[in-house]
């Protein structure tokens, strides 16, 4: 078994909006103010900004014992040694992901609407899969729009940790974690917080009663 995705709050860096030093300064107070998970997602740099961005946020990652995931990327991912990867439709195969990065990686897979994408995603030996947007969300055009349905179908039948992700903040969330979301992902309602360690603290009262760890299917 490889490392496991705890329940909780599960932060994707914002490079589109912030400079580099205001994104790290805002991502240590809010791996301070304790998540699960922390993914590098940067759409915007080229391949010798983005590793060396990287580097530095998961240095500080591991100051707080934080698995730090790269967005799209393995070959970043293996060559930084990251935690894990996450990947959606137009990138590598989970397949892949799990020969380059072995049997260790934690591989997320984006599912959009769909349980068929996640049995299959199961079956190439995915770590945990995300589902979305379930809300409206300024930081990507969404592929799908998902319904609290897909949760409680999932739920059924998978028994890898389920991630919600798209336009999600501390007031909408109850509602995904009572429809069987494990974690739940989060960007716009992170970074751009006046007070970044409040709003973790509105998601993580929400997981405050949840057993802390997941399987996770390899």
């Amino acid at each position: 078994m490889g490392k496991v995705l705890q329940k909780g709050l599960y932060a994707i860096t914002d490079c589109e909006h912030l400079s580099p030093p205001e994104l790290l300064a805002r991502t240590i107070r809010i791996l301070e103010a304790g998540i699960v998970a922390l993914q590098y997602r940067n759409k915007v740099d080229g391949l010798a900004a983005r590793r060396e961005q990287a580097i530095e946020l998961q240095q500080a990652a591991r100051q707080f014992a934080t698995p730090f995931i790269v967005n799209d990327d393995i070959d970043l991912a293996k060559d930084i040694d990251a935690d894990g990867v996450h990947l959606g439709s137009n990138d590598s195969s989970c397949a892949e992901a799990r020969t380059r990065l072995g049997s260790e990686a934690l591989i997320g897979i984006s599912c959009y609407d769909s349980v068929e994408l996640a049995l299959e995603a199961r079956r190439a030996g995915a770590s945990y899969v995300a589902f979305g947007a379930f809300f409206p969300t300024a930081t990507k055009n969404p592929r799908t729009t998902a319904s609290l349905d897909i949760l409680h179908r999932a739920r059924r039948v998978l028994e890898l940790p389920l991630v919600a992700i798209g336009g999600i903040h501390p007031e909408n969330a109850p509602a995904l974690v009572e429809a069987g979301a494990d974690v739940l992902a989060a960007c716009s309602s992170l970074y751009a917080a006046s007070d970044p360690a409040r709003v973790v603290a509105g998601f993580n009262t929400l997981f405050a009663r949840t057993s802390p760890a997941l399987g996770c299917a390899q």
